[in-house]
């Protein structure tokens, strides 16, 4: 059978496809399991974007910036369509179901659209626009799509597909997120919280410990409300992640886990506590921060006071004195003075952090912080970005010559 443009589809079934991940590492993880999917349906990764006859583009909108460079990239992609004009382009991720319909209106070169729900429906939205010749939107999902999209998850590319054995590996868990920050578009595009079968998790797990793989990271927009339904806090001495954490460290072959990103209101005492006595979990937890104001963490909608969030980091150094921080912080929040910035500073340097991903704020549209002025200057906002990356940068020199052996010492 030929297309209108004159390609044989069954040539085309059997292209080559090429992914281009923005983002986070969830989306990396997905863009693994789309690409599972493909192989199994007969396509095979091309080395290059430019020998594919299949572009994907795995988007994300948690940040201004990444979608402005997606968008930017993909639109630069007029003239090869205009040259090529049976290659086929697709989009999917945030940036995809949040934009939907108008990523195509805006970009007529542009095949086919999926969201975040419908990563199962890949391969079958590609036949179609391969087959039809058409423009395909496949964006909002059914409950159906849902739980279809938790088996997805499933989904990952064999060593020798792969072309490599990893040492390594992400183990998505979850999906969406019901905390609703004020700042955040992720409960909008990737949905509210939806946690996989933990049989699936741990024979996923144990697969790759069996392949070689000695490190995963659990993946989830919420990872540590794993397996609450969607509530908003666990009850006291109830952890689901907890328990899959101790379930995950009696595979044999697994070495060590990590895992990201989690609220700080799911750090219950029985969390903490198997995280300490679990020597399988490393002793590094990303602990996202946003700002140390109370004012600014009630705007943002977070669910914790400073003080709250202190603590729960010295239970953690407590049952683990050697456990070093990660975090997320947002300077230029609306109404953010400077004597809020200052609380931030202040427990930003209590705690000391390993590393830190720093933000100026950008509002994003849809979110309830969008609807306040973005009254912060830009040149504040990149002065604020700056103190603080100075003092993260001052707290990995003090730790790293703390790490130093000197070599006259006796002992």
């Amino acid at each position: 059978m030929r297309l209108a443009n004159g390609q044989d589809l069954e040539s085309l079934m059997k292209g080559l496809f090429h992914i281009r991940t923005y983002g986070c590492q969830m989306n990396e993880r997905d863009s693994e399991a789309v690409a599972a999917a493909l192989t199994a349906a007969g396509y095979a990764a091309a080395d290059s974007e430019s020998e594919a006859d299949i572009l994907l583009f795995n988007t994300c909108s948690v940040r201004e910036r990444a979608e402005r460079k997606a968008l930017g990239k993909i639109g630069g992609l007029v003239k090869l369509k205009r040259k090529r004009p049976e290659i086929l382009i697709g989009l999917f991720g945030c940036m995809a179901q949040r934009l939907k319909n108008e990523l195509l209106d805006k970009m007529p070169h542009v095949d086919f659209v999926i969201g975040t729900d419908r990563l199962a429906d890949l391969p079958m939205v590609l036949a179609d626009a391969a087959e039809k010749h058409a423009r395909i939107a496949a964006v909002e999902p059914s409950d159906a799509d849902s739980a279809a999209a938790l088996e997805a998850m499933d989904g990952r590319l064999s060593p020798e597909d792969a072309g490599e054995r990893p040492l390594s590996a992400y183990v998505a868990i979850m999906r969406g997120c019901n905390r609703f920050c004020s700042y955040c578009i992720v409960p909008y595009v990737r949905g509210r919280e939806k946690s996989r079968n933990p049989e699936r998790i741990i024979n996923e797990a144990a697969e790759l410990a069996a392949n070689g793989v000695r490190e995963i990271t659990l993946l989830g927009q919420n990872v540590a409300a794993y397996g609450l339904e969607g509530r908003l806090a666990p009850n006291p001495g109830e952890s689901p992640f907890a328990l899959l954490l101790e379930r995950l460290a009696k595979i044999d072959g697994l070495k060590r886990i990590r895992f990201i990103s989690p609220h700080p209101a799911f750090f219950n005492d029985r969390l903490i506590d198997a995280i300490a006595s679990t020597p399988k979990v490393c002793g590094n937890v990303h602990l996202p921060l946003q700002s140390g104001s109370d004012k600014i963490l009630k705007a943002m909608n977070r669910g914790y006071t400073a003080a709250e969030y202190l603590a729960i980091a010295d239970k953690l150094r407590e049952k683990v004195p050697e456990m070093t921080f990660s975090t997320d912080v947002i300077v230029g929040f609306p109404g953010e003075r400077e004597s809020d910035f200052q609380e931030t500073r202040t427990i930003f340097n209590t705690i000391e952090f390993d590393n830190a991903y720093i933000f100026k704020y950008s509002p994003r549209g849809g979110t309830k912080a969008a609807k306040l002025a973005d009254s912060i200057p830009t040149e504040v906002k990149e002065e604020r970005n700056h103190i603080l990356l100075e003092d993260l940068k001052q707290a990995a020199v003090k730790r790293n010559e703390s790490l130093v052996w000197d070599r006259k010492s006796p002992c």
